[in-house]
């Protein structure tokens, strides 16, 4: 079974940059490579080129593909993870067959989504109009000069408009695409594949994509083992003083140092990995709501609810319908 179809436009197959092979590789090991252990069902990925059967030229890399540009008009998610640097710096023009399938599927009801420059397609198809979207931070003031329509934010690393989604460079397209992945089948299942592909779970769209260069990065990874403590004991109370004291550092160093790593402060640091591990409990277990407000450290059931209904949209049950349990856990920690 498929999840879905997840179309990836690839502009000029011919010679894809190295530069450009990361967005799109992201995309590609995301979306398509079945996870069976996980899930049931997974996506049904084409990737869609400009000159499907064309050789290579110049210096980077190149594919062959049994799918054009005009597939992408068929898809029920598109992905269009950056666009030629020309595009961007000098202006040159889209290939148009690439906008007429955007626009196509965009009216079909597509799920449309850019990583980095992918933004100025969307943009270009006229898809961002009036739409608050992102892209990487060294585009985002060409994207606004030439597209005054968009509403742009150029500090967040992905924004999720409904059925247009955005993101920022590099690897915020991977949280991004993991945001996908949450959306369609679960938090549990999006949190263990990134804990295989040994990335952060849940890096939230309204995390900064700027690095506070004030603050010493040299030493970031002393942090991984409180962090790691901290996701083990979310069903402890547990404040900025403790984790600070536990990391070895003053609360003031410790809050600055966390949220130069994570673009968030603890306390909503915290409460991103309480949330997350409440979705996974519903997802996951038949435990009672009242247990996994014990178990994710949200204390009561009622301040369960009231999270969920701000940070994920629907309440707790609602959410465990859309997601039906696959094990059963009587007791103890989730």
């Amino acid at each position: 079974m498929s999840v879905g179809t997840v179309a990836i436009a690839v502009i000029d197959n011919t010679n894809i940059p190295v530069g450009d092979v990361y967005e799109l590789g992201i995309a590609c090991s995301v979306f398509g490579t079945p996870q069976p252990d996980l899930a049931d069902s997974w996506y049904d990925v084409r990737l869609c080129a400009t000159q499907p059967e064309a050789p290579g030229r110049g210096f980077g890399f190149a594919l062959t593909t049994p799918y054009s540009l005009a597939d992408l008009a068929d898809a029920d998610t598109v992905i269009v993870p950056s666009v030629p640097d020309a595009v961007v710096d000098e202006n040159s023009p889209l290939p148009e067959e690439l906008i007429d399938a955007l626009r196509t599927a965009a009216k079909r009801g597509a799920r449309m989504v850019s990583l980095c420059n992918g933004a100025f397609a969307l943009a270009e198809a006229g898809l961002l109009n009036g739409r608050r979207a992102t892209a990487h931070w060294m585009h985002t003031a060409t994207l606004k000069r030439r597209f005054p329509e968009v509403e742009v934010d150029d500090s967040v690393l992905y924004v999720d408009d409904g059925d247009v989604l955005t993101s920022a460079g590099l690897s915020a397209g991977l949280d991004l695409c993991l945001h996908l992945v949450r959306q369609d089948l679960g938090a549990h299942v999006a949190n263990q594949l990134a804990r295989r592909m040994v990335v952060p779970a849940h890096r939230p769209g309204g995390q900064s994509q700027f690095i506070d260069l004030t603050v010493p990065v040299s030493d970031d990874d002393s942090l991984s083992p409180v962090l790691q403590w901290a996701t083990e004991n979310l069903d402890q109370p547990l404040t900025v003083d403790d984790l600070a004291k536990r990391a070895g550092m003053s609360p003031r160093t410790f809050f600055r140092r966390l949220q130069s790593v994570t673009g968030t402060t603890p306390l909503q640091w915290l409460l991103n990995q309480r949330l997350s591990r409440a979705q996974s409990l519903l997802e996951s277990t038949d435990l009672p709501i009242e247990k996994i407000s014990e178990f994710s450290g949200l204390g009561t059931s009622t301040n369960l609810r009231r999270h969920f209904n701000i940070h994920i949209g629907v309440s707790p049950s609602d959410y465990r319908r859309a997601f039906p349990c696959r094990t059963t856990v009587k007791s103890g920690r989730g």
